[in-house]
């Protein structure tokens, strides 16, 4: 996807080398459509400058800060040395990110998809997510919940969740906790697996939560969730615990939770 505007001033773009001058290189921006920038000799490197093309190529990709744009005259100006090599990184990380969702959306809506739906699809996904990656992502993650407030047909936001989860690599993270389960009653052992299948969610747990609990030793059991991020996984680890202590209480037994384990596992 390109853009048919104009990038800001102080924004950062990816461009290709197209030429090389002795007063400066002029870069093609690879994020918009038909736009072209110069920086100038002073802005390639830090320091003086005998040849430019010691620190640039003809071909190369480039990441640059825009210092000035004049529509009128169709210049942008851009500096190569002001961009420190942690934003180069994830610029580039960001632009490729964006080239990934441009394909998806191929796959979404076909390789003949229309610039009308293309564009339609992309600003509404853009109008809630800060890039059409993370839009994909976020569906990838959590479904039809994650476009319920995205303003397209229901059968394009299905093709986004099914694209989304057919080649999307979520980053997730995993947390573990403890749950001592005791019940002293004479169906106590029923009562625990009923403690622990609460625990479990009762096959109710979230889109894209994996939550599993396992014996370790009597009264422990491990309680592993597997999410898109630390504070998803912490609540939901610590809710599973909380499921598990209301339903043995219930039946008068006790529960305890906590994040270590209380002996060696081995």
């Amino acid at each position: 996807m390109k853009y048919s505007g104009w990038p800001d001033k102080g924004d950062l773009v990816v461009g290709k080398v197209d030429e090389i001058a002795d007063f400066g290189v002029f870069v093609d921006l690879e994020e918009y459509e038909n736009k072209r920038g110069l920086a100038h000799i002073s802005e390639v490197a830090s320091g003086w400058i005998k040849n430019v093309r010691d620190h640039v190529r003809e071909g190369q990709t480039v990441v640059a800060k825009v210092l000035d744009i004049d529509e009128s005259s169709q210049q942008i100006d851009l500096s190569i040395k002001d961009v420190n090599e942690h934003q180069r990184k994830e610029k580039i990380q960001d632009w490729k990110n964006e080239q990934k969702a441009d394909k998806w959306m191929a796959i979404a809506f076909g390789e003949d998809v229309s610039d009308e739906q293309y564009g339609a699809v992309a600003n509404a996904l853009l109008a809630e997510y800060e890039s059409l990656y993370d839009g994909f992502e976020q569906a990838a993650i959590h479904g039809m919940e994650a476009l319920e407030d995205v303003d397209i047909e229901e059968d394009e936001k299905q093709a986004v969740v099914q694209t989304a989860r057919e080649n999307v690599s979520v980053p997730y993270v995993n947390v573990t906790g403890y749950v001592d389960l005791r019940c002293p009653t004479p169906d106590g052992v029923d009562d625990i697996k009923d403690a622990l299948k609460a625990a479990e969610g009762n096959g109710e747990i979230p889109d894209g939560i994996e939550l599993t609990v396992a014996y370790v030793g009597s009264p422990e059991y491990r309680i592993k969730v597997k999410a898109p991020d630390y504070k998803t996984a912490e609540a939901q680890l610590e809710a599973s615990a909380e499921r598990a202590r209301e339903a043995i209480e219930a039946v008068g037994g006790t529960a305890e939770y906590h994040r270590e384990r209380t002996e060696d596992d081995e």
